[in-house]
């Protein structure tokens, strides 16, 4: 083993230096000390979540996404991971409802559909973001197999059980960076629509875009380029009656642009599945979740400081340390026959989120490379196998990588891709024939992405 420091691209956190401590402190003193603001904060919260958040929510995501501010359509959660699971246990049931994920997928999304009783299926990416054809012939196949199937669970006023749920990261997806195109995004809605489908989008990197090229005005970048799913099933004719649950929810969080620790998101959908979403049990019994933590979003959304730290913090940050990491990988890694995932917005010279895909040579194991990288140069990567659907082989990553550049120090980011590359210089020149037999620490693959004991 080498005694290098080590170098973690696995592990897909903020860098603790971007975070907003100072901006934070000054939200939480300002809720805890007005008694109309932490007297609620304290007690428990309604149903959908502390009121002011949820107009805060509503009016930020409006400029952004140049929508209609409705507070009603927010729900305040537990974060992206925690909202999940209280949506398919509201909304879903394990004997009627099929899973279909976009992969390579976010796999730690996996257990928590596998909690909820449920099996997923894959449905490559392609071009658009998703394989419409396959996913539409999975689709149809699946109702012809099950015609009216039976359900577990019973009937409420408040909930439907939906046929199908659709899950994908729309915008500068985890893993890949790949953002869906509009034409695939519009024709997604009207699949889902005619299949009884909800799509679950994690749009928490959409705030987090930046110019890849200087051509491309910052400026322009100050809202969202493309629509969410969300939007276009408010939006697309033949427009939904206004009692519908509709057919897409967005899943929001504060863990990629204030941290992770606030443990706060919101969803969207419309306001009768929004309602829905609110009875869950947990929260019937516990009341809205992060209550308190809710305050304090509230005041760094309205006082401003969020916004700011999002545009002249984040944003420049996470440029930087891109372009760092990706000309890196032009000198080092291409010239040995790596590929690059998409790094580009429809087109655009527009990037974000936190992660760069690599396609390794075809005789070159993923697996080996990353299991070399952490005993020769104490260097951590994703290997593309942990982002395949659970229990479905179907689309397999056996060459593929997932680099992240927003945990580790800026200035260790050129030194990772020299390990990288070096690393496959020996592989590729047969230094160490064990390579092939190396056996991978599953333990240490759960240590790296950040699981305490």
């Amino acid at each position: 083993m080498t005694t290098k420091k080590p170098i973690n691209l696995l592990r897909g956190w903020p860098n603790p230096a971007l975070l907003p401590t100072p901006a934070i402190l000054r939200a939480a003193q300002s809720a805890l000390s007005d008694p109309s603001i932490s007297t609620p904060g304290l007690l428990y919260g309604p149903d959908p979540g502390f009121q002011p958040l949820r107009e805060e929510i509503a009016k930020w995501l409006g400029e952004f996404y140049t929508g209609e501010a409705d507070a009603n359509r927010i729900c305040i959660t537990g974060g992206a991971s925690q909202n999940l699971a209280c949506v398919l246990q509201v909304y879903t049931d394990p004997l009627k409802t099929k899973v279909w994920m976009v992969a390579p997928c976010y796999f730690l999304a996996c257990r928590i559909f596998e909690d909820a009783g449920l099996k997923m299926r894959a449905v490559e990416e392609g071009s658009g973001g998703i394989d419409l054809v396959a996913l539409e012939r999975g689709l149809e196949n699946s109702r012809r197999e099950n015609g009216e199937s039976k359900t577990l669970k019973r009937s409420t006023p408040w909930s439907k059980i939906y046929s199908n749920i659709i899950y994908c990261v729309p915008t500068f997806s985890n893993p890949s960076g790949k953002t869906m195109t509009l034409s695939t995004r519009e024709a997604l809605v009207k699949l889902a629509r005619k299949y009884d489908a909800l799509i679950i989008t994690d749009d928490v990197y959409d705030f987090l875009q930046f110019p890849t090229s200087s051509t491309t005005l910052t400026s322009s970048l100050s809202k969202a380029l493309l629509p969410r799913l969300v939007d276009l099933d408010r939006t697309l004719e033949p427009i939904p009656s206004e009692g519908s649950f509709g057919n897409a929810m967005s899943n929001g969080s504060f863990s990629k642009i204030a941290g992770p620790g606030v443990r706060t998101g919101w969803s969207e959908s419309t306001p009768k599945f929004t309602y829905g979403l609110s009875q869950c049990g947990s929260s019937r019994s516990g009341g809205a979740p992060s209550q308190l933590a809710a305050t304090m979003m509230a005041e760094l959304l309205k006082n401003g400081d969020l916004q700011a730290h999002i545009e002249k913090v984040l944003n420049p940050a996470y440029k930087k340390r891109y372009e760092i990491m990706i000309e890196g990988i032009q000198k080092h890694l291409v010239p040995l026959g790596v590929k690059v995932g998409e790094v580009s917005f429809e087109g655009k010279a527009v990037f974000g989120g936190y992660f760069i895909w690599l396609e390794l040579p075809q005789n070159m194991s993923a697996e080996v490379v990353a299991e070399r990288a952490r005993q020769d140069e104490s260097l951590i990567v994703a290997p593309g196998h942990i982002f395949e659907v659970s229990n479905d082989p179907s689309v397999q990553f056996k060459n593929s990588l997932r680099l992240c550049f927003a945990w580790e120090e800026e200035s260790d980011l050129e030194e990772s891709i020299l390990r990288l590359a070096r690393v496959m210089k020996n592989i590729g020149g047969g230094a160490g024939s064990r390579s092939t037999e190396i056996e991978v620490d599953k333990q240490a693959v759960k240590q790296d992405l950040g699981e305490f004991q």
